[in-house]
């Protein structure tokens, strides 16, 4: 097929407010050797791209300027080394930016073919949290089935997402959130004992539920005063997964209870790891995690979505803290 040479997408005038994002038109990106082209039906809004709004989390080196992280659609051109997938491919992909435009670029390693039965809105959903949680919580963090796990943010994408795949592998739940509306919503998910952070301290209910013992795996998104939080919810041998700090990267530690317990404290971040590391995670979730997304046994939870031309109104609700799941961008032709 013929592209244009334009296309329409979402541009940050400056780093700031939502309303710094506006719509405009920029090239439509070449695929590169081992990339595709897919011309975008949907496109996933992501706490990340708040913070590269705001001029927090700037692009990793060769990545677009475009907000992003994760897209569906049809592939519309492949680079010549490329065997899968083909243009006419309905994809989902993890991208490391470009996602709020009519056209994005993605490694061919990082696609994968839309889960049967999905629409794109709920195919755009699933990468980035997906990846996250996957490679956190079950390669990082080596959840098993009968542990004891706890997510803070539990109605948020990486929430929900979390909440239902470790339920799905056999792990008793537990999460936090913040309202009773949030904490009925992460329950009906699969959490055994949902928290509400705002009434309860989430250490002693942690406590409380597994008779004291504490939980086995921590998925920690808050940082600040959790850190030493996080140690005292935890068992014997327990293991910490962090993967944001939305209170503050800094923090006064005790390592005595580290330590005596014997803990595992670990993090990550995903988008400045190689192709070929994204590549394996996409691969893993293709055999674990795709059976359950076909079968119905889980479910990206989508909370709203928007106009590509209405990033600013997507970004402003994110911020407002209120919503369940994801937030999605539609992108018309």
């Amino acid at each position: 097929m013929t592209l244009p040479q334009t296309m329409s997408a979402v541009e940050l005038r400056a780093p700031g407010a939502p309303e710094n994002l506006v719509a405009g038109r920029i090239p439509v990106p070449e695929p590169k050797a081992g990339e595709v082209l897919i011309e975008v039906a949907a496109a996933g809004v992501n706490r990340p791209d708040v913070l590269q709004r705001q001029g927090k989390y700037p692009p990793p080196p060769g990545a677009p300027a475009t907000l992003g992280l994760e897209v569906a659609g049809t592939v519309v051109a492949a680079a010549p080394d490329v065997h899968w997938p083909k243009p006419g491919a309905r994809v989902c992909a993890l991208v490391a930016g470009g996602g709020y435009a009519q056209y994005a670029a993605a490694p061919a390693l990082q696609c994968l073919p839309v889960p049967k039965g999905f629409s794109d809105v709920e195919a755009a959903a699933v990468p980035e949290t997906f990846f996250t949680v996957w490679t956190n919580v079950f390669e990082r963090g080596g959840l098993k089935a009968g542990e004891y796990f706890l997510v803070h943010g539990g109605a948020s994408g990486i929430g929900t997402t979390a909440v239902q795949l470790a339920s799905a592998f056999g792990a008793h739940v537990l999460a936090t959130a913040g309202s009773a509306e949030k904490c009925a919503a992460v329950a009906k998910l699969g959490a055994e004992r949902a928290i509400d952070y705002k009434k309860e301290d989430f250490v002693a209910a942690a406590k409380e539920f597994t008779d004291g013992r504490g939980v086995d795996l921590i998925l920690d998104m808050v940082g600040g005063d959790y850190f030493m939080r996080n140690v005292e919810a935890c068992a014997v041998e327990g293991r910490i997964v962090q993967i944001a700090f939305l209170r503050g990267p800094k923090v006064e530690v005790s390592m005595d209870q580290i330590m005596r317990k014997r803990l595992t404290y670990t993090g990550s971040t995903l988008r400045p790891r190689t192709v070929e590391q994204k590549g394996a995670i996409a691969s893993a979730l293709a055999d674990k995690v795709w059976p359950l997304l076909e079968s119905g046994r889980v479910r990206p939870v989508i909370h709203a979505t928007f106009p590509l031309a209405e990033a600013a109104k997507a970004h402003a609700l994110m911020e407002a803290d209120t919503h369940i799941g994801k937030i999605v961008l539609t992108v018309g032709k």
